[in-house]
């Protein structure tokens, strides 16, 4: 027998579904075709840190991977304990030119992600084959700095995994 409570709180998430299987579908479209993401540490308590910025990344196997120097607010925010963040996927602009106008960005697809340190050559070769696709007038330039700064520790990978 399933009493009232149970059947609005069921009948509510069906009316919910498609809202959410919406959001899901422009997620992971901006995910695919997006040039950047936005990366906003959280702090313990759930608000965002001050440090915001765009960043190129790589959707792979089911979260952004991006490379950063090591003394690089992100790193630092990470190796401080901010293992949250929150990522926002589009392009809207420089982050110094967004703060300055509209939150725009926020009307944008977005999800919290828990943020780890990885290690691996062959991660590193699967996101900058992406960047080779993704920023092709760009990544001349970066792809021997990135490899260097991995190889002597200057720069790190960090996943931001969905929650």
């Amino acid at each position: 027998m399933i009493d009232r409570r149970a059947f609005l709180g069921g009948s509510l998430s069906l009316l919910l579904l498609p809202t959410a299987l919406a959001r899901a579908a422009e997620l992971e479209e901006a995910l695919r075709t997006s040039r950047f993401v936005y990366v906003s540490p959280l702090r313990s308590d759930g608000r965002e840190s001050t440090c915001h910025g765009e960043v190129w990344f790589a959707w792979l196997d089911g979260a952004v991977v991006i490379t950063t120097g090591r003394s690089s607010w992100k790193a630092r925010a990470l190796a401080g304990g901010l293992d949250r963040a929150r990522i926002w996927v589009g392009d809207f602009g420089r982050w110094k030119q967004l703060l300055s106008r509209s939150q725009d960005f926020r009307r944008g697809p977005s999800f919290e992600a828990r943020a780890e340190r990885v290690e691996g050559e062959a991660l590193l070769d699967q996101l900058l084959a992406s960047y080779d696709r993704k920023y092709p007038d760009e990544i001349a330039t970066w792809r021997e700095r990135m490899r260097r700064g991995y190889a002597d520790g200057s720069r790190v990978l960090i996943r931001y995994q969905p929650l």
